[in-house]
């Protein structure tokens, strides 16, 4: 099999799940918008910087679905989807997602947001393997912790073996697209790393390596 790999965030959509979700939280008066948006925007700087604590971010991210009834985060969530995410999908996107489709290869998303947000949207593009940051659950709601290995940096390396693991795969040629040095590790892992709209820092990697940079913007 052949495989190609997507980040999500600024990569198949133009924007960050997470950033709308806030957003989407704090317009509809579900948190405060002066303190989520502060500490969003100390997590934001980390991240650009290498120097995120994803457990910790983790925790931030989740702390909103902790304990809420499972039908309003649903409602919550389909409403986050039209307002927040329909607007950021780029039909260049999934032109590239249909052009690996039409040639038979597996496809497979791999992002650090939780799974809570992105798997509806990896529906909406049509994707239907998922790997993402998982979050616990007892007794059908959410406690606000995560569990796992996190599917951010190097995680996303091994989450990835453990899910070819899990599903007896083993490819024979695999592209992963990305725009964030964060994910250098897998970038390297692949055989054919593509940079996305990059950040600064990949970008200047790409271009050290060779790699292709494109835009689907």
């Amino acid at each position: 099999m052949k495989l190609a790999i997507f980040d999500l965030d600024n990569t198949l959509i133009a924007g960050d799940s997470d950033c709308l979700w806030g957003e989407y939280l704090c317009e509809h008066g579900y948190q405060d918008p002066a303190i989520y948006t502060r500490q969003h925007e100390q997590y934001y700087e980390d991240y650009t910087a290498g120097s995120l604590d994803i457990q910790d971010f983790l925790e931030f991210q989740l702390k909103p679905l902790k304990g809420i009834d499972p039908e309003i985060l649903s409602a919550r969530r389909n409403e986050y989807l039209e307002e927040k995410i329909r607007p950021v999908l780029l039909k260049k996107a999934t032109a590239l997602i249909d052009d690996h489709r039409n040639q038979g290869h597996d496809l497979l998303i791999i992002t650090a947001t939780n799974r809570f947000l992105t798997e509806p949207i990896a529906k909406l593009l049509g994707v239907k393997a998922l790997i993402a940051s998982d979050a616990e659950i007892i007794n059908g709601r959410y406690t606000g912790r995560p569990i796992g290995i996190p599917s951010y940096a190097a995680g996303k390396v091994t989450r990835l073996h453990n899910w070819l693991s899990e599903h007896n795969k083993s490819p024979e040629e695999t592209w992963f697209y990305s725009d964030s040095h964060n994910d250098l590790p897998l970038l390297k892992e692949v055989e054919h790393p593509v940079a996305v709209d990059p950040d600064e820092i990949l970008h200047r990697e790409a271009e050290k390596q060779g790699w292709p940079i494109i835009s689907l913007r």
